[in-house]
């Protein structure tokens, strides 16, 4: 198993500022995490009335409103299709909108969280494919960042690996 010093060379390397690209590394990893769950957490805040209290708002809008327009734009269909399952799709979506942005805030599961999030993006632009330069395709980026290069040392991850290592 790879440890993070033999992964990161160049980082302790005294030409490379040693420890000072390690913490370098850390507040950005932890910038790009809480960058992504930003937009994530507030829509996610706004689904809600109370603790399990689902808007009416917003099964009204996965219901009649979000449509699956990139199929349509493609010529799949001539009319875009209504989303499948759209009451699961609610409830499952406004949770994952509110756990998996704090999971990444705290680097928890940060690989996990930042991969449900970019299927969410996903999601999003099949729905609104006309807001991906300006939503979609940095929300990817920064997930496909997270899930490649995990989720530095200032996470729960470093420290569950950390004492596991050290067993």
């Amino acid at each position: 198993m790879v440890t993070y010093q033999e992964a990161a060379p160049a980082a302790r390397a005294h030409w490379a500022g040693g420890g000072y690209m390690i913490f370098i590394q850390a507040i950005a990893s932890f910038a790009l995490r809480f960058a992504l769950a930003v937009p994530f957490f507030r829509s996610g805040l706004v689904r809600w009335n109370g603790f399990l209290d689902l808007s009416p708002a917003t099964s009204y809008l996965y219901e009649n409103e979000y449509k699956l327009n990139l199929l349509a734009q493609l010529g799949f269909f001539k009319e875009a299709p209504s989303l499948p399952y759209a009451d699961i799709l609610a409830w499952a979506g406004s949770f994952a909108e509110i756990i998996l942005p704090a999971a990444l805030v705290i680097g928890f599961a940060t690989r996990l969280s930042a991969l449900g999030l970019l299927g969410m993006a996903i999601v999003i632009f099949m729905v609104n494919p006309q807001s991906w330069p300006n939503e979609q395709l940095p929300w990817a980026a920064m997930a496909l960042g997270l899930i490649a290069y995990g989720p530095g040392r200032l996470s729960v991850d470093f420290l569950i690996w950390d004492s596991w290592k050290n067993r």
